[in-house]
């Protein structure tokens, strides 16, 4: 069954929460910003340690978005806005 726009984000939001606790115990944290419906693409933000850690991108697919997909859905995309910020 399909899950509307609402209770998929609030699964989205659940699965990031599920997940902080790995990246708090390393330093870092990551913050949800939105869910866009139409792209499918889910804006976290990296902070503190995983916000200028080489290994964030590969956290970021390895870990969240898996655990994001394999939780929620499998089409969803994890986008870090911390990355996209920094090309402006």
């Amino acid at each position: 069954m399909e899950m509307d726009s609402t209770a998929k984000e609030k699964a989205i939001q659940d699965a990031i929460n599920a997940i902080r606790p790995a990246l708090q115990n390393d330093g870092g944290d990551i913050e949800y910003i939105s869910y866009d419906e139409e792209t499918k693409n889910v804006h976290v933000r990296l902070v503190g340690a995983c916000a200028g850690c080489p290994m964030s991108q590969m956290t970021l697919t390895n870990g969240v978005q898996r655990y994001i997909r394999e939780t929620v859905d499998k089409e969803l995309t994890v986008v870090n806005d911390n990355q996209v910020a920094s090309y402006f």
